[in-house]
Order: C-alpha cells, then sequence, then structure tokens
C-alpha cells in the first residue's frame, strides 16, 4: 500500500483550493483532494462570479439608460438577454482555465481523485466513482464540502419548476417576468440585475424590511433605491402557496395572488454533509454546517471544517480561504490557527451595502446605551457623489467607549470602502484617528474624513469659550 498523505481534501471551492496550493505547493506535503462535480465549487459555477457577471452587465444598461444625465445621448438601450448568459459563461470559463483547473492542482503536486468522499474513520477516506472505490490513508482531513440552496418548505412547491442558484445560471437566459422568495444578499442582488435588464420582477420577504444582518437605516435606504427602479418589494409578507399556470407559476400569500414565469428561491444556505458519513464518527453535522472549535477542528482532533460547511462561519469566499489556510497551519506549523472572527461582508448591489462588526443595536446590547457612539454622514455631501450624481449614500461609524466596534457604508463602492473601518475595528481606532490621514479627493471616501470633522468640530464647539478666554487673556 503506497505511504499516507499528509492530508486529504473534500471538496475543491474556494477554501479547497486554497488549502490544496498552500499545503502542497508551499509547504511540500503530500496531499489528495477530492472532488465530485467541478473544480471552482459554488463561487465559480453558481454564487460570486455569476452573480456578479450579471450585476456588472445590469449596471452597463442602467447607465447607458440615465447617460442623458450627463449629456450623452445613446438612443433607446436593448438588452441581449442570451447575450448577458453567454458573456456570464464565457467569464466562467476563463476563470476555470486558470487557477480553477484541474491541470493547476495537478502542477501544485496534488493528487486529484474524482467521486464522492465519506469519511471512514479518523484517518480514512473513501473516493466511490461510477468505475471503482478508493480508500485513502492520511495524517489529516479537510472537509470544504460547500453549501447549497436551502429549500423552504411552501405548499405546492414540489410541483413547480422553481430556480434557485445553482440553475439560474445554467439556463439560456433569463425568464420574462419573476418571482424573489427571500430577502437577504442573493435575492437583493439578483432582483435588482434582473429588474436593469428589463426582467419584471417581484420580491417576497417574509421580515419588514431587506437584508436583516445590516444597519437598518442604511438597508432601508437601499430598499428605496430598488422601488424607485422598478422593482416590487412586498415586504413584511410571506409565500403560503406556489401552483404551475399556463404562463409560469402563481405566488399566493395572505395579500393574494401575483403570476410570474419564474420563481427565484434565495432562502439561505444548507451545508453540505449528508454522504459523508460523519455521524459514525460522532461529530456533529447537520443543515447549518458541521460543528467545529475556533481552530476549525471537529471533536476528532485529526479532521477539520471550514467554509460554508463550517457551523457558524461566515458564507463568504475570502473567509473561507483564509480558514483553509489558518487550518492547515493549525495541523502541521508551530502554534494555533484560528478561523477569521472579523469578516467584511458586502451586498453587491448598486448602490452596494457593506458592512464590519457589529451594529448600532447590536453594540448597545453588548456595552450598553449609554458607551456606545453612533456617527453617521450622508454621502451626498461629498463632492464625489455631486460629480458621479449618486446621492444615495452613507457612513455610520459605531464606537463603544470610544473606539470602533462597527463600520456601515451604503456607497456605489462600498466594498472598497469598508476595508478602512475593518482595520479600525480590528485595531480598535478611534473616531479621531480615523481622520488622521488625508483621503485622496474627489472620492466617496472623504465621506469618512468628513464625517470625523464633523465628529471633532462638535467637541472643539464645546470649549469654543476657553478660545475665546485665551484671546482675551492675551
Amino acid at each position: 500500500m503506497a505511504r499516507p498523505y499528509d492530508l486529504v481534501i473534500i471538496g475543491l471551492g474556494s477554501a479547497g483550493l486554497t488549502a490544496a496550493r498552500f499545503a502542497s505547493a508551499e509547504l511540500g506535503l503530500r496531499v489528495a483532494a477530492v472532488e465530485r462535480d467541478r473544480v471552482g465549487g459554488d463561487c465559480l459555477w453558481s454564487g460570486c462570479v455569476p452573480s456578479k457577471s450579471l450585476a456588472h452587465s445590469a449596471r452597463a444598461a442602467h447607465d447607458a439608460r440615465r447617460a442623458v444625465e450627463f449629456g450623452v445621448r445613446t438612443g433607446e438601450v436593448t438588452v441581449d438577454l442570451p447575450s448577458v448568459w453567454r458573456r456570464i459563461r464565457d467569464v466562467q470559463a476563463e476563470i476555470a482555465a486558470g487557477d480553477d483547473s484541474p491541470e493547476r492542482v495537478a502542477d501544485w503536486g496534488v493528487d486529484l481523485h474524482w467521486g464522492s468522499a465519506s469519511v471512514t474513520g479518523a484517518r480514512t477516506v473513501r473516493v466511490t466513482n461510477d468505475d471503482d472505490t478508493t480508500d485513502l490513508e492520511t495524517r489529516n482531513i479537510l472537509i470544504c464540502t460547500g453549501s447549497r440552496a436551502r429549500i423552504p418548505h411552501i405548499s405546492g412547491l414540489a410541483e413547480v419548476d422553481y430556480l434557485t442558484n445553482e440553475t439560474l445560471f445554467s439556463n439560456d437566459t433569463a425568464p420574462a417576468s419573476i418571482v424573489v422568495v427571500g430577502g437577504g444578499p442573493f435575492a437583493v442582488e439578483s432582483a435588482q440585475a434582473l429588474n436593469r435588464l428589463g426582467v419584471q420582477v417581484t420580491l417576497f420577504e417574509t421580515l419588514q424590511r431587506l437584508l436583516s444582518r445590516d444597519e437598518p437605516e442604511l438597508a432601508d435606504r437601499l430598499a428605496l433605491v430598488l422601488r424607485r427602479e422598478g422593482v416590487d418589494l412586498r415586504l413584511g409578507t410571506a409565500v403560503t402557496g406556489l401552483r404551475s399556470n399556463s404562463a409560469g407559476v402563481t405566488v399566493e400569500t395572505a395579500d393574494g395572488e401575483t403570476e410570474a414565469a419564474a420563481v427565484l428561491l434565495a432562502t439561505g444556505r444548507t451545508a453540505n454533509v449528508e454522504s459523508l458519513g460523519l455521524d459514525r464518527l460522532g461529530i456533529a453535522a447537520g443543515p447549518d454546517g458541521i460543528s467545529v472549535d475556533a481552530r476549525s477542528r471537529t471533536i476528532v482532533s485529526s479532521i477539520y471544517a471550514v467554509g460554508d460547511v463550517a457551523a457558524g462561519r461566515s458564507l463568504f469566499t475570502p473567509s473561507a480561504a483564509h480558514d483553509a489556510v489558518m487550518a492547515v497551519r493549525d495541523m502541521f506549523l508551530p502554534g494555533r490557527g484560528s478561523a477569521a472572527t472579523l469578516v467584511p461582508w458586502v451586498t453587491f448591489t448598486d448602490p452596494q451595502l457593506a458592512h464590519v462588526g457589529m451594529t448600532a443595536a447590536e453594540a448597545r446590547e453588548r456595552f450598553g446605551d449609554r458607551r456606545v457612539r453612533v456617527s453617521r454622514f450622508d454621502l451626498a455631501e461629498t463632492d464625489r457623489a455631486r460629480i458621479d450624481s449618486t446621492p444615495d449614500g452613507m457612513v455610520t461609524v459605531v464606537t463603544a467607549r470610544g473606539k470602533v466596534v462597527g463600520g456601515h457604508i451604503l456607497a456605489p463602492e462600498a466594498g472598497e470602502m469598508i476595508q478602512e473601518l475593518a482595520l479600525a475595528v480590528r485595531f480598535s481606532m478611534s473616531i479621531r484617528e480615523l481622520g488622521e490621514i488625508a483621503h485622496v479627493y474627489p472620492t466617496m471616501s472623504t465621506g469618512i474624513s468628513q464625517m470625523v470633522a464633523e465628529d471633532v468640530f462638535a467637541r472643539i464647539r464645546r470649549v469654543r469659550r476657553l478660545a475665546k478666554l485665551s484671546r482675551l487673556m492675551g
């Protein structure tokens, strides 16, 4: 029998690919990886890459329609939906041919096994495909099997050809009209993008607002933008039933019925754990993921889990990649590797909505009302917003005991701006320290320095009598 591997990785999405490169190409370990479908995982094939490609095409259409505001006349804007979908596949193919290719994985020195994996012991993995079964021995196991769309319990759903993120992008085009069920990031991004591309969109969300993890004031501002653009938002409305009709689907709610050509389910994620066989080892695993500690270890010390499949973790590509590297570090290098605890979060609408750390409500619950202060600045007051005609924006910074504990931005490029506030949270900076570095002008980021200036001026106004007194005293 061949000597055991140092590491067997199950799943080659964002986390698995990063772990494979780090362990094999950088550390020189003997690594095997198991993949049952396509290298690249959800991010490449049904998540980040296609959804952001869709949003970019939608923004191009939106900008073309409003070009007249900038003195540019383009005539009638026509959207070729099949071409939009072809571009999405072209982008995917380009990325898949690079770092997300089986050939690149082999170049790293990784042995790639195709098939379904099950964990048969603390140091053994069985790979099963149509041709044979292979048993792999290893010192450590890293599970990176990701997640899939969570399917809600709705009456009649089984009789309807519904869409999820997996099937939306595998089609050749978009439907003429669509009902989106859900109010999280993917639901909101898809609703705006499809609407801008000419699809009639109705969105149902059970809660009274969109994006429940974001600062409410900013999420409500984004909802106004979507409504202004033509998205029919039905907040506080649960879908109670679905049925097929000659034109597509009928959506039932307590307020009545809505018809559309298709329905898109965007109601959360379910971890891919069913076929792993973890129960035989006593490892807790369910729809929310595999139970792990801060080092990404299960109760079996040689078995780790990261990314979407790890319970309680952020469902983001960068955090999955970070945690994968830290898990490999924990296995093979001195010291401990810990999962990311501070992860910036961005919803890629237009404007984007980003946050890091605590909301104001979370901070007050933890520190008490008297210790928490919320600073706000309307980005419409920046010269960049005036130049670009993008008035829908705001920066909100939450401090506790004088230190930044949360940052929230609604802006066209909030995903770029949030990094500054993430550093402020990470290093417990004060509001004043945020303004000690001059910001490039004219940018949206000057809104942060303007917010700091307003905060400082407010403090100065409290002591201006001292300035007058010093003048009188010479």
